[in-house]
């Protein structure tokens, strides 16, 4: 995916027109959420689909310098949806952000088309340096509900972050991370294939702490074995030299 922050407004490709993303807003929906039944219901009921199609008109009046207005509408959107998103923030085609509540997206942040965020997700900055501060997520990405992605990092492609990771660093195309702090785990060849749909069980993620414990755990049985087996060696010296 490209960063069309970078590039003169005269060279950026034509976005779709309003009406058209916000279709697309509203079907994507029902493509990744099992509980979505039709599409009235989803314009009205899901917060997540309306504080995108606010943003998307908010960001109109941003990149044509209204800056105040746009300020505005993205505060009542804020008000409205408990998702904070800068009119600023570029934001691609059908992203869904599921249940909604304490999502937030910083300016400079860039996100593709496609792409997942579940309830309490930051696209964040740690500068307060002005221009690039906030992260780029690439077409496809999913992240779990309360992760955290911070500093002008790239979230590569189809990768996935899981739920409360802290990622602070460049994400892989493809690849899934997961802790704090973010540590990638698995590629996207050993993930579920679901017909080409997005894979809801995100919560399905390897836990590489747990597995250093158990492997801890089974170093120290075997050592305790290994001990017991000496232990009762030297207690017995005479059946040893028997054998």
């Amino acid at each position: 995916m490209v960063d069309i922050t970078a590039i003169p407004d005269t060279m950026q490709p034509r976005a779709p027109g309003l009406l058209t993303s916000w279709r697309q807003d509203i079907a994507c929906v029902k493509a990744r959420d099992p509980a979505a039944r039709f599409g009235l219901e989803i314009l009205c009921t899901y917060p997540g689909v309306h504080a995108v199609m606010i943003h998307r008109v908010s960001h109109r009046l941003w990149r044509a310098g209204v800056r105040f207005p746009a300020r505005l509408l993205s505060w009542f959107g804020r008000f409205m949806t408990n998702v904070d998103i800068h009119p600023g923030a570029t934001i691609g085609q059908r992203l869904f952000i599921d249940h909604g509540a304490g999502v937030v997206i910083g300016e400079t942040a860039v996100i593709g088309d496609d792409v997942t965020l579940y309830h309490g997700v930051t696209l964040g900055g740690t500068s307060w340096s002005p221009g690039r501060r906030h992260p780029t997520l690439e077409d496809g990405v999913l992240v779990g509900a309360g992760a955290k992605i911070l500093s002008p990092i790239t979230v590569g492609r189809g990768a996935r972050v899981g739920a409360n990771a802290v990622v602070m660093e460049d994400v892989p195309p493809g690849m899934t991370v997961v802790g704090i702090p973010g540590r990638i785990v698995r590629p996207e060849g050993e993930r579920r294939r679901i017909d080409g749909r997005i894979d809801l069980e995100h919560h399905l993620m390897p836990d590489p702490v747990g597995e250093a414990i158990s492997a801890l755990i089974d170093r120290i049985d075997f050592l305790e074995a290994r001990l017991a087996h000496y232990q009762t060696r030297d207690r017995n010296p005479a059946s040893e030299d028997l054998s």
